[in-house]
């Protein structure tokens, strides 16, 4: 529970969240906006300072603060419906420097209670034991002093914060991992025991909360109409705007070091455990999503809405989640049924225009992340889990065509070591090689009954590939 009660103090508070992309600001930044308009009395005002660890969204960044924070949200409905919203919660925009000076400063200002970041799945860099992949460069150069990761990032603040007696603060991921508060929190004490940082990693087991959390929003790249859709609806040249579906979901645990946002007043739910709702949403949603986005690719399909609406590829997604998912999951307080069928839906708006480019990047982290454990629990329980085979069968295929250059785009992996990933097809036996990878399937790798699992998948799927080609 909220171990720092939120009591009526009208001092304003502060939350500095690291990776403001598109996703934060029709999310977080969504559910801030909301409860300032709320007004709820007796809380304290909250704002978001924004900024990233790196440079590559520097353009949209100084959109972002030559409007002073201000954009437009648009979202849509599977139907066509759309709504326009301007978000005012980013009071500030801090550029990136190489030094991280602006970020560091913001965190470790009292008047921030809450750092958040959103810097996806592989930017954890975390194997399946929690184990950090201090072997990694971007590691290996925060190891010793830079600010390329989080973990190097927030070591500075840290550092800065403990020096300047700045109190306790919650460190809030909100990432699509699986137990994400604890998992970074492990990541966070052995880069700190890596380092020999011992007086900070001492301050920070003492003085921060790490809460898990579940977000949900389905939010592609903006491309230029959104420009134009906006200044058409609203009059306003918004030279930053954003743009996701009309769907939105935030499951919190409630455990937090210095106050938090009322946000259950505006919709996010606050529970004890968010372990079930973020089980059913990575492995029903965030894996039937990288299928569809695979499968899509394959046939030549460029948006996700178009896999999910082709009969067989739709049919992978339901069999999946049916035959597998659902009984690993069950019990569950959630009807994993209708959500698999909201989720179909969802996927299936057309208006959204969300790419397969950007759903079937970083496979590498959602092969282990997403796809492994219904592997693995399905496998103790006897059955062979056919239908989620298909999935790393698709992967495998997408993985070939990358590795001959016959991807229609440029595919991102965060974590993939393209040396090995092109390994796997000189090898004499690329199946057996793709299975045998421990970063991909740890304690499944070289085991037969995974190897055999994806041969019969990937059987398949070249069969459906000869009938779709």
């Amino acid at each position: 529970m909220n171990s720092d009660p939120r009591g009526s103090g009208a001092n304003a508070h502060v939350i500095v969240h690291i990776g403001a992309g598109s996703f934060h600001r029709a999310h977080q930044a969504w559910y801030l906006h909301r409860l300032d308009q709320a007004r709820v009395e007796g809380e304290p005002h909250w704002s978001l300072t924004v900024g990233n660890i790196r440079s590559d969204m520097n353009a949209v960044m100084d959109a972002l603060a030559a409007q002073n924070g201000v954009y437009t949200l648009e979202t849509v409905t599977p139907q066509g419906e759309r709504a326009y919203e301007t978000i005012r919660s980013i009071t500030r925009v801090i550029p990136w420097s190489a030094d991280l000076q602006g970020l560091i400063d913001a965190g470790a200002d009292p008047a921030c209670k809450i750092i958040a970041f959103t810097v996806t799945e592989g930017g954890y860099y975390l194997d399946e034991h929690d184990r950090l992949d201090t072997g990694n460069p971007d590691l290996v150069a925060d190891l010793n002093g830079a600010h390329t990761t989080i973990y190097g990032a927030l070591a500075a603040i840290l550092e800065a914060r403990m020096q300047r007696n700045a109190g306790p603060v919650t460190l809030q991921t909100c990432d699509n991992l699986r137990s994400n508060g604890h998992r970074f929190h492990a990541g966070m004490t052995a880069f700190l025991d890596k380092r020999g940082a011992t007086a900070l990693r001492a301050w920070f087991n003492a003085n921060t909360a790490c809460p898990n959390s579940m977000v949900d929003r389905i939010t592609p790249r903006p491309t230029p109409d959104v420009r134009d859709r906006v200044r058409a609806a609203t009059g306003l040249d918004d030279a930053c705007p954003v743009m996701g579906e009309a769907f939105i979901q935030w499951v919190i645990e409630d455990h937090f070091r210095a106050g938090r946002p009322a946000w259950e007043k505006v919709g996010a739910e606050l529970v004890e455990s968010v372990m079930p709702y973020e089980e059913a949403k990575i492995r029903v949603l965030n894996a039937t999503h990288s299928c569809i986005a695979w499968a899509g690719t394959l046939i030549g399909l460029r948006y996700i809405h178009e896999g999910t609406i082709d009969p067989d590829i739709q049919r992978f997604a339901y069999d999946y989640v049916t035959q597998d998912v659902i009984p690993c999951l069950t019990p569950s307080p959630i009807d994993l049924g209708r959500y698999r069928d909201v989720v179909i839906e969802r996927f299936s708006n057309p208006f959204i225009q969300d790419t397969n480019q950007r759903v079937a990047a970083d496979g590498f982290s959602k092969i282990p992340g997403f796809i492994a454990p219904t592997l693995s629990e399905t496998f103790a329980r006897s059955k062979e889990p056919s239908a989620t085979a298909m999935l790393p069968a698709l992967f495998f295929r997408f993985l070939d065509r990358w590795q001959q250059g016959q991807l229609p785009y440029t595919y991102q992996d965060g974590v993939m070591d393209e040396k090995i990933a092109c390994g796997f097809f000189a090898a004499a036996d690329p199946v057996k090689a793709y299975c045998a990878d421990r970063l991909l399937w740890g304690s499944m790798a070289q085991t037969p009954q995974l190897e055999n699992a994806v041969r019969a998948a990937l059987a398949r799927v070249d069969a459906w590939l000869d009938k779709r080609v």
